[in-house]
């Protein structure tokens, strides 16, 4: 996440469930707990998640790094003025992290309206600029959510790697909401961990959790909310997986059950 992307609103994902899960989940190479992520898994559960509304947030936008002038402004961001966004991080082939984000969050907003839940996006498409940290946050409290990520990969030194949930700190905007949230990370981190290959990070935070005061999506939020350092694209082990179609829809999944674990279970 090193640096931060902006769009706008409520995404959609054109591909069917079915076709994405033909597309690697339990492919070769997948041990067998990964591999109980399978169709027949997930139509069992169609709707699961009626009447939930998911907010996700796929971090940095597509343009962001073409115009300078409208990211850089000064938004609130729950505790001080900071840049409305930036242009996130890439790794050393050049596959941008806002790529990634949206990419994530396309898969998981399938699995998630598959299973009746409204899913409420921050921007999209992959094209466009922003939308600015505060209005991205703005955009799942209005939705009245029942939990959000914010996705995002990091651009840390390459000795590093794995993955960090960054959870919020008090602000008065979130205080109600910071319980559900520890619970929320807490769940997540679990599925990462038993649905994924990544590991937690080896340099941010301590078990894969850390709490951040310095965030707009966490300091403004609403409802329960995490943002996911999904890996470092500067490593060259956790880049492979971070490029890859099928990890990609493997972490959709995981983000996915834990979704239904935090509302349901």
């Amino acid at each position: 996440m090193t640096t931060v992307r902006t769009t706008r609103t409520v995404a959609a994902a054109s591909m069917g469930l079915g076709c994405l899960l033909a597309m690697g989940v339990g492919s070769a190479g997948a041990t067998s707990t990964i591999a109980s992520l399978a169709p027949s898994t997930y139509s069992a559960q169609t709707g699961i998640l009626a009447g939930k509304t998911i907010g996700i947030d796929p971090g940095h936008n597509g343009a962001n790094g073409s115009h300078p002038s409208i990211i850089s402004r000064k938004v609130w961001d729950g505790r001080e003025y900071k840049a409305c966004n930036t242009t996130g991080t890439s790794t050393n082939a050049g596959y941008s992290e806002s790529r990634f984000n949206y990419k994530v969050a396309q898969y998981l907003a399938t699995y998630l309206r598959s299973q009746g839940a409204r899913v409420v996006m921050t921007r999209a498409t992959n094209t466009g600029v922003g939308p600015c940290i505060n209005r991205r946050a703005a955009i799942i409290n209005a939705a009245h959510a029942n939990v959000a990520i914010s996705i995002h990969a990091d651009g840390a030194p390459s000795r590093g790697r794995g993955f960090a949930i960054l959870e919020p700190v008090a602000s008065g905007t979130n205080n109600k909401v910071i319980k559900g949230s520890i619970r929320w990370g807490s769940v997540l981190r679990r599925s990462l961990l038993t649905n994924t290959e990544m590991p937690t990070s080896t340099y941010d935070g301590v078990n894969g959790i850390k709490f951040r005061r310095d965030l707009g999506a966490l300091n403004l939020t609403k409802v329960p909310t995490v943002l996911l350092e999904t890996g470092n694209m500067r490593n060259s082990r956790d880049a492979r997986l971070l490029t890859s179609r099928t990890f990609q829809k493997r972490l959709a999944l995981a983000i996915d059950r834990a979704i239904i674990k935090y509302l349901k279970g």
